[in-house]
């Protein structure tokens, strides 16, 4: 660990980010840190034992996972306090995203540790920019809740959303949750539903959730769900036209010799209005001035 990233007593937190599935997106930072921290925090220690074999490692573990979240972040602030440099990994990603880990930042910043994050993988942003659907904008809702008012209120929230929404889902549970979808933001919302990113069998399936809820009640249903869903769109204003500019133009160019019909016709192509409109606008007008003028 360098000097620049453990200037005091206390240890350093660092939030390593592993691959979602191809191993080769593990970065040669992360591999760094992994080698030199005193402690790997793990959601699951069996599965990062198979990353630590992989890189030829051998490390202390301590398990972190989400039943035991807030116990072990005292555990871990502890060894923190005491010097100890330590990363915290999830199974897969970026540790805190649908993940474990929040808790224990939370503790960390507190108690002034600091907390080192190393970029890396993370599906919501992963399925989010091969979508197709706008990334400038964005919500990132992890996993709905299961069931109850909860769900259904967090539904109904997502029927007005009008930026991207990423989800998570369990292959047991998508089907339900697409059909839910398709219930509360309406058969043609746009979605992408992107599966076993990185991996060998990587797919991003695209289409409305009326086809989704069709083509997923029979697909079989295997590894881990992103759902990509386009926001909801904004209602087209109509449009209102000033025909009182075009009308000014035609009484000038009917004052150089012009026939009025002609440049009105000229004005609807040019300006794409329709002609039937411009030309009553235009009769409307001229007889409404007339009735204006003084008698003699």
């Amino acid at each position: 660990m360098s000097k620049a990233e453990n200037p005091g007593t206390t240890g350093n937190l660092f939030l390593v980010a592993t691959p979602l599935g191809n191993l080769g997106d593990l970065t040669t930072r992360a591999v760094q840190v992994l080698e030199e921290v005193d402690l790997i925090a793990a959601e699951d220690t069996r599965h990062t034992r198979k990353l630590l074999s992989h890189l030829s490692l051998r490390k202390q573990l301590l398990s972190y996972y989400r039943e035991k979240e807030k116990e072990q972040a005292e555990k871990i602030i502890g060894y923190l306090k005491e010097g100890k440099n330590i990363a915290l990994v999830s199974d897969a990603g970026t540790p805190g995203l649908s993940d474990p880990g929040a808790v224990l930042v939370q503790k960390a910043v507190e108690e002034g540790i600091r907390v080192i994050p190393l970029p890396g993988p993370a599906a919501c942003i992963v399925a989010l920019v091969a979508s197709g659907l706008p990334t400038d904008r964005f919500v990132f809702e992890g996993f709905l809740p299961r069931k109850g008012k909860e769900r259904k209120a967090r539904l109904a929230s997502l029927a007005q959303e009008e930026r991207t929404i990423v989800l998570y889902e369990a292959p047991h549970r998508i089907s339900q949750t697409l059909s839910e979808l398709c219930s509360y933001l309406g058969a043609d919302r746009r979605v992408v539903v992107a599966r076993e990113l990185t991996k060998i069998y990587e797919e991003f399936w695209r289409g409305t959730l009326a086809e989704a809820v069709r083509t997923w009640q029979t697909r079989e249903k295997r590894g881990e769900f992103t759902l990509v869903i386009e926001g909801k769109r904004h209602a087209v204003a109509e449009q209102v036209i000033d025909y009182s500019l075009f009308y000014r133009e035609v009484v000038e160019r009917k004052a150089q010799g012009e026939k009025p019909s002609a440049v009105i016709r000229e004005i609807a192509e040019r300006e794409g209005v329709a002609r039937s409109e411009l030309y009553q606008f235009y009769l409307d007008k001229t007889k409404k001035e007339e009735d204006l003028l003084p008698y003699e």
